[in-house]
């Protein structure tokens, strides 16, 4: 998975440019379209990056260049006013829609045709805004805090000023987070109880830390890195970043902890969504904007059973060609994630472009977060310096040998890594950075895992078992999900479809379940995304013939950059 860059707000795109649209739409007519718009959508780009701290840090490293000065240092608020967003929404694609579309150059239309769905998908969901659930426990934003505080780079003492001046806010970014979710209470659409325990665990294991909490080790060794920091300094700083931990951050966790504890038996659905009122039109609209598929529910389910039917059919066919497959030996795997990085970075250039030449650093997750956090996951780098790269791996996440390879290949090569850097070294339009398309981006890094099973040094039969077997339990999630949220599956249900392919331990089912009913979708995101890229490889080979090159097919793919599957079709198979 990826670590988003951290996003403030509820609302999909910006509610400050109403003027700004107005003069961009008298300077279309003057100037030309390209540099209008660019001008258009670089504004818009730097008014969004600049409502949130975090944002701001982690897009850009240097934001004097994109002429962005003088900002509020705060994490934003989870205020809704649905009727503000909806008008700013609708004032965008105005503004948006006085360019001269066939004026614009490709890379423009592009980036014109991205920003438009995913303004016309913000405007859908309007009406959804406190369905919204900004916790889970494994991508939720009281576990992806402390981690982006943790990495939060000082490369200037401004640097250090700034960060201890935000963390001094976090008490009133999670009282509007709190504020948030007794909205959500109000009106029928808070979390059950055991979502909110989970929630509660995790942040009392983060509170329990006490002297050993990371946010102090890391500040320190950040310290080390700032040039020319006086020892003095480098004392003071210390000295107020322990008083704000204990001052700020953990009484805004405390608070947490007491709001969730005071709410959790307000979260009246234990099931599904669609058990919610407007619940299946909110999944519907969900998966559409998670998985960016302009498919319908009923459309997706179907894709799902029948990728899940080669998936077996092609086991069988392993099996019956090789019956000894079960006896053979265990290969050995370099276990080292550095070395496979290397490794799989030179083994993919047959199939994929030459990579973008980036440093990646290995690190590892707190050994409080172990039991919250994912298996692995990529910090997407600012988009001004692509050339530091960090991925960070679970060590308390059992991963076998295989495992731990396609891991580190859905992070990094051909995955996320690969997928980001190589798309920052075509100089996109800034905007794009700010448009969050994840069934494009998890479903080319799952592509990419289910592509690395053929990298590793597994037997070709071997290695196409596991991979048609890892592709099939993707795929039962994912199909559970549509089940549990869409059809209004339960427990007893949900067990029964994972006993008809073999999975018969109660707990186990139940964990998943329970995974599902917290965080809707998730899993379309990966397996459909991933689906939709092996579906336009497959109207790709139809439509090119013996002339198709896989090589090629990667390069387009990843040239147009993430968006939704219709305009990938749209400019690959033109």
């Amino acid at each position: 998975m990826r670590t988003k860059r951290y996003s403030h707000a509820i609302a999909a795109l910006l509610l400050t440019l109403t003027l700004f649209f107005t003069g961009c739409a008298k300077a279309a007519l003057t100037a030309s379209a390209d540099k209008s718009f660019e001008a258009f959508t670089e504004e818009l780009f730097r008014q969004d990056v600049a409502s949130s701290t975090l944002s701001l840090h982690y897009t850009l490293e240097n934001p004097k260049n994109y002429d962005i000065e003088e900002v509020p240092i705060t994490f934003g608020s989870f205020e809704v006013d649905e009727t503000a967003s909806l008008a700013a929404l609708e004032n965008c694609q105005s503004a948006l829609e006085k360019f001269p579309y066939n004026a614009l150059s490709e890379k423009n239309r592009i980036t014109y045709d991205v920003l438009s769905s995913h303004i016309d998908t913000a405007m859908e969901g309007t009406p959804y805004a406190l369905y919204y659930e900004p916790m889970n426990s494994v991508t939720g934003i009281q576990a992806q805090l402390p981690v982006l505080l943790a990495e939060y780079t000082f490369t200037c003492e401004e640097d250090v000023r700034t960060y201890l001046d935000l963390i001094a806010t976090m008490p009133d970014y999670f009282h509007s987070l709190i504020a948030f979710e007794r909205r959500k209470s109000e009106a029928g659409l808070f979390m059950n109880s055991d979502n909110a325990d989970s929630i509660i665990d995790q942040c009392q294991a983060f509170l329990s830390m006490g002297e050993d909490n990371y946010l102090l080790s890391t500040f320190e060794e950040r310290l080390g890195e700032v040039p020319h920091l006086s020892h003095s300094a480098c004392i003071s700083y210390v000295k107020r970043n322990k008083e704000l931990l204990s001052l700020a951050v953990l009484p805004a966790y405390q608070a947490l902890v007491s709001a969730l504890k005071e709410l959790r038996e307000t979260g009246c659905n234990t099931k599904g969504l669609c058990y919610f009122p407007k619940g299946k039109e909110y999944y519907a609209y969900l998966i559409g904007h998670d998985t960016g598929s302009s498919r319908t529910v009923l459309e997706l389910d179907a894709l799902i059973q029948s990728q899940m039917a080669s998936d077996l059919l092609d086991m069988q066919t392993v099996v019956n060609r090789n019956p000894a497959i079960a006896d053979k030996e265990a290969v050995p795997f370099d276990t080292k994630p550095e070395h496979i990085l290397e490794n799989l970075k030179d083994d993919i250039t047959p199939a994929f472009p030459e990579p973008a030449k980036v440093e990646t650093t290995v690190k590892y997750v707190p050994d409080a977060l172990e039991e919250y956090l994912s298996p692995a996951f990529y910090l997407i780098p600012a988009i001004d310096n692509t050339s530091e790269n960090v991925i960070y791996i679970n060590r308390g996440q059992e991963a076998t040998d295989i495992n731990l390879f396609t891991t580190i290949a859905h992070e990094g090569y051909p995955g996320h890594l690969y997928q980001t850097t190589y798309f920052a070294n075509t100089d996109p339009n800034p905007v794009r950075s700010i448009l969050n398309f994840e069934g494009y981006t998890e479903g080319w890094a799952t592509y990419a895992e289910m592509c690395s099973y053929y990298l590793s040094p597994l037997d070709k039969p071997s290695a196409t078992l596991l991979q048609k077997n890892s592709s099939l339990i993707l795929g039962m999630y994912a199909a559970a999900d549509i089940g549990i949220h869409y059809h209004g599956w339960d427990l007893d249900k949900t067990s029964q479809y994972f006993k008809n392919y073999g999975i018969e331990n109660e707990k186990t089912i139940r964990e998943i379940y329970e995974l599902i009913i917290a965080d809707p979708g998730n899993y379309l995101k990966y397996y459909i995304g991933y689906v939709e890229f092996l579906e336009l490889k497959k109207e790709a080979i139809r439509q090119e013939g013996a002339d198709f090159s896989q090589k090629e097919f990667h390069k387009k793919v990843l040239e147009i950059g993430p968006a939704p599957f219709s305009i990938l079709r749209k400019y690959l198979l033109s």
